[in-house]
This record gives structure tokens, C-alpha cells and sequence, in this order.
């Protein structure tokens, strides 16, 4: 009985890929916060499309590694987890500055 070797994982695209903002003060080298927000949005848009792309071919049998599909669906799902949880973060803040009194 022979073991085959194992070989090196193919990269994936990586979600939490997002540029951190420039020190310095200059208007068109700062990324302003609706950037980030967007940036944020379209890569886990970008991890849904690549786990939906992924369980398309696992469907039909043109995926030659399950294990990347996993992988992809986990992170999409971590992505879309981690932005719900923000989301629900933001908005319980945008309620508690709402009762402040003035």
C-alpha cells in the first residue's frame, strides 16, 4: 500500500484583504470611511460569488478537491457573519445616540 505525498493547497483569494488607510493628511492619498465600507462589502461579495462558483462545480462534478469548496464556503460565511455583526453593531449605537437627551 503506497501513500501518495501530500502537495501544497492552491491559494484562494484572500477576504480580509483591505488597505489600511495612509498617515498622511493630503484629501486624495486618505481613503475615506464609505471606501473602507464599500471595499469591505465587495470582497465578501467576492467570497459569496467564489463559494457559490465552487458548489456549481462540486454540483457537477468538475471540482477535483472538495476541500476547497469548504474552504470558500466557510469563509463566505465568517465574511457575511462578521458584516451582520457590524451591521447590527452600528445601528444599535445609531439607537443609543438617538435616546441621548439634549
Amino acid at each position: 500500500m503506497t501513500v501518495a505525498p501530500i502537495t501544497a493547497l492552491p491559494s484562494l483569494p484572500s477576504v480580509t484583504t483591505v488597505t489600511p488607510p495612509t498617515t498622511t493628511t493630503s484629501p486624495e492619498a486618505a481613503q475615506s470611511f464609505s471606501d473602507l465600507v464599500s471595499s469591505g462589502l465587495d470582497n465578501v461579495q467576492q467570497a459569496q460569488s467564489t463559494a457559490d462558483n465552487l458548489a456549481q462545480q462540486a454540483a457537477t462534478g468538475d471540482l477535483t478537491d472538495l476541500h476547497d469548496y469548504m474552504i470558500a464556503s466557510t469563509q463566505a460565511q465568517l465574511a457575511t457573519d462578521l458584516t451582520v455583526t457590524v451591521r447590527n453593531k452600528a445601528v444599535d449605537a445609531f439607537n443609543e445616540i438617538m435616546r441621548m437627551q439634549i
